[in-house]
């Protein structure tokens, strides 16, 4: 068992994979996946059928799911038999937001650009880091795990939503509707930060979030400004 859990060798296939991989992340950072535009709506199923064929690949069962919006992908992998293993729900999402204005982009936003920045390289494009670059780690993991093992050492189910962007509408639904299905030891989100840019970050809670709306009512012309 412990040359199936260990990491040194997959970590080398992460090495030597790592164009690759970059290669197959611009693929999916060139599909415009606006989900706050109708316009759109085409690019964002086109990155559904995307994440699922390149999870099927791995040994997923994986298939695009329906909701009242944007569809979802599930996947899942068995992992190496048994009921003892750990159970994971890795959740992210695929929809970017509208890249406009367009003037203020360097480089075309759906044409991913490979720059030298002040830390190294880096890519330039909309959803590069929000949230495909960190979906593409973990399916990149997979990758490597199994070019290595053959297999991944746990369960693991995958939930990637498409309405993020625009503010999770369907999303309890589906949870609702698919609870059992999507049940896990533990959930993964990727869509979080690091602590700075040479330390990553393990976020053990999110809070959510509170809005507020806020109507000043003032007077309607200048006063003095001790008044």
């Amino acid at each position: 068992m412990s040359s199936v859990l260990s990491a040194d060798p997959v970590l080398q296939q992460v090495d030597r994979s790592f164009e690759d991989s970059l290669g197959r992340l611009c693929d999916l950072l060139r599909i415009p996946s606006v989900s706050t535009d109708p316009a759109y709506k085409g690019d964002v199923r086109r990155a559904a059928d995307w994440l699922v064929r390149e999870l099927s690949g791995l040994g997923f069962d994986a298939s695009v799911r329906e909701t009242a919006g944007h569809p979802a992908v599930v996947a899942h992998h068995p992992g190496p038999g048994g009921s003892d293993v750990p159970h994971i729900l890795y959740y992210g999402h695929y929809d970017v937001q509208p890249a406009e204005p367009l003037e203020l982009w360097n480089s075309p936003p759906f044409e991913p650009a490979i720059v030298e920045a002040e830390h190294g390289r880096r890519i330039v494009a909309r959803g590069a880091v929000d949230d495909k670059g960190q979906v593409m780690t973990f399916i990149e993991a997979f990758r490597a795990w199994h070019a290595v093992h053959g297999t991944l050492p746990i369960r693991v189910t995958v939930l990637l939503e498409g309405e993020e962007e625009t503010g999770s509408p369907n999303l309890l639904p589906f949870l609702k509707a698919n609870a059992e299905e999507l049940k896990a030891d533990v959930c993964v989100i990727t869509d979080t930060n690091a602590w700075n840019i040479d330390t990553p970050a393990i976020t053990t809670r999110l809070r959510g979030l509170l809005y507020v709306e806020a109507t000043l009512h003032g007077p309607s012309h200048d006063l003095h400004s001790g008044m």
